[in-house]
């Protein structure tokens, strides 16, 4: 409760006091505005227009929907699918950006409307828990939110599923993806989940706001199928290239 109302704080600050769009750092109207993203630049957000592979969401310029990239034929993720509503690029990774690092955790309903839709758009609905990627207890202190669980919290709202975080843990407080070369990546994360014995039998929605080389949705994955998970897949905002 406290955190919803520190949140709708923020937010009508920014609506009464002067405040930029995240996206361009235009003015930032009161009305033509999804949260602190103007309306022309939310429009303009770079939805994957076409197929994309079927474990990691890589977008791709065919139109067959049954693609497998290159690396998912030789090692797919131990995942059914994993979706994605966008690239990660241009004002979506600003509007990202600002949600996970400055406290724009207002942006987690809008964000989980795009996740909904691509869900919805795919059919695919038979899950028992969504499950946020999670993030250390003490990263958490130091940030104040995971926004991974705001956003599955949000979306499990949408679409009547219940989200169940406590389901996975992150054991270590390890260095930041985004701050590793990309073959380091998976080293950093392997072993670093633990899935509640309350997985088994069950199939689970694994949500995060980006993948970049899908090597924490396989680490988190791979973990829920060895406790015992029935299936798994994912969902995220947003697809690097």
């Amino acid at each position: 409760m406290l955190q919803t109302l520190s949140s709708i704080g923020r937010e009508t600050a920014r609506i009464v006091l002067h405040a930029a769009c995240v996206a361009c750092g235009g003015e930032l109207p009161w009305r033509a505005r999804t949260a602190s993203c103007c309306a022309a630049c939310w429009a303009a957000l770079p939805a994957i227009p076409a197929a994309k592979c079927r474990f990691c969401a890589l977008p791709w310029s065919g139109d067959d929907p049954g693609f497998i990239c290159g690396p998912c034929l030789t090692d797919p993720l131990p995942v059914d699918w994993t979706e994605a509503w966008g690239c990660y690029q241009g004002s979506l990774e600003r509007v990202l950006h600002a949600f996970k690092f400055n406290r724009h955790d207002f942006f987690a309903g809008p964000l989980a409307e795009l996740v909904e839709a691509i869900l919805r758009r795919r059919g695919d609905l038979d899950f028992d828990a969504i499950v946020p990627v999670p993030m250390h207890r003490a990263k958490v202190r130091r940030r104040g939110y995971n926004q991974a669980e705001l956003l599955a919290r949000a979306l499990a709202k949408r679409i009547g599923i219940r989200c169940e975080p406590r389901l996975l843990i992150k054991t270590r407080d390890l260095d930041a993806q985004s701050k590793l070369a990309r073959s380091a990546r998976a080293a950093n994360v392997q072993g670093a989940f633990l899935a509640s014995p309350r997985v088994a039998s069950r199939k689970i929605l694994l949500v995060d706001d980006v993948c970049t080389t899908g090597a924490t949705i396989r680490a988190c994955a791979s973990e829920l199928v060895r406790a015992g998970a029935e299936r798994v897949a994912a969902a995220v905002v947003a697809k690097t290239e």
